[in-house]
């Protein structure tokens, strides 16, 4: 049986990470966390951002309003606060996918 590294998962990420994430400009993020009232990232004694899972899922919400659906900011806002509750489930059903599609090319690099 081979030996499977074990996975990590982070707690926090930096601004960095999150924009590497979504292939913007850490600009971009520090004007959505101002724009936005659901992402509230901790900062350190130095003052660096760092944001959680949920942060980084409320940012994924937000890119797809935004980005990909092609709202305003503004629109974006109303669209989270009236149905904020069929976002996440569509971001819990796309993060289940993407589980399942990492598994499916694990077992297909294993053949």
């Amino acid at each position: 049986m081979p030996y499977k590294q074990p996975t990590i998962e982070k707690i926090y990420f930096t601004i960095g990470e999150v924009a590497t994430m979504f292939d913007v400009n850490t600009s971009l993020i520090r004007f959505w966390e101002k724009e936005f009232d659901i992402i509230k990232p901790h900062k350190n004694k130095k003052g660096n951002r760092l944001f959680t899972q949920k942060d980084v899922d409320n940012f994924r919400i937000i890119y797809h309003l935004v980005k990909e659906e092609g709202l305003t900011l503004e629109g974006a806002r109303k669209r989270l606060r009236s149905n904020k509750s069929g976002e996440e489930i569509n971001l819990e059903i796309a993060k289940t996918l993407v589980n399942i599609k990492d598994m499916l090319l694990e077992v297909k690099a294993s053949l």
